[in-house]
């Protein structure tokens, strides 16, 4: 286990998200975004680790980049009446649902490559320290949201402000991965 590698990797993949983690904090209670965003990254590990393990010779990563559009159509997307329902009853699903929508293809498509070729104590390993960088990171996040600075900017402008970060976040996936480049190139070339 390469601790740098995976402080960088884990930063890197969830840096974007560490804005949004400050307006659910605002939103949402301190534990429900912990256990939200834990429950998240365990997942997205685990998918990466398997499929890893089990693709890793048939897809390629590019296509994982599709996956951009979902935060995409969310910053577009109406809040109706049951998405607020289902949100004010279950806060970590609120949290759950929101990083899985916008970190997935990222998340995937850098951590599959880092996982290919662990043992599954090395994946173990793995998933105890990127639950500690989780957890300090939300502990952080929360010092930080407190500040009055931050809290009247995410009052003011936090709606706003995250509907861009959900069409910065699924550009850069769109982007990054290779996905539009490989369907410019299917269809013009």
């Amino acid at each position: 286990m390469n601790i740098t590698l995976l402080t960088l990797t884990f930063v890197a993949v969830n840096l974007d998200f560490f804005i949004m983690l400050l307006f659910l904090l605002k939103k949402y209670p301190l534990s429900q975004v912990l256990l939200g965003y834990l429950l998240g990254n365990l997942i997205l590990m685990i998918l990466s680790f398997m499929a890893g393990k089990l693709l890793e010779n048939f897809l390629p990563e590019w296509l994982l980049g599709i996956l951009g559009i979902i935060p995409i159509y969310l910053a577009f997307k109406d809040d109706d009446d049951d998405n607020e329902t289902v949100t004010k009853k279950s806060p970590l699903l609120a949290v759950l649902i929101t990083y899985l929508s916008v970190c997935a293809g990222c998340n995937l498509s850098i951590f599959l490559p880092v996982l290919l070729g662990e043992s599954l104590t090395t994946f173990l390993q793995t998933l105890i320290y990127t639950s500690a960088l989780t957890v300090l990171i939300v502990f952080l996040l929360k010092l930080i949201e407190r500040n009055h600075l931050i809290q009247s900017l995410i009052n003011r402008f936090g709606e706003q402000l995250m509907k861009i970060c959900y069409i910065l976040i699924g550009l850069y996936v769109l982007f990054d991965s290779g996905f539009l480049t490989h369907i410019y190139q299917l269809l013009f070339h």
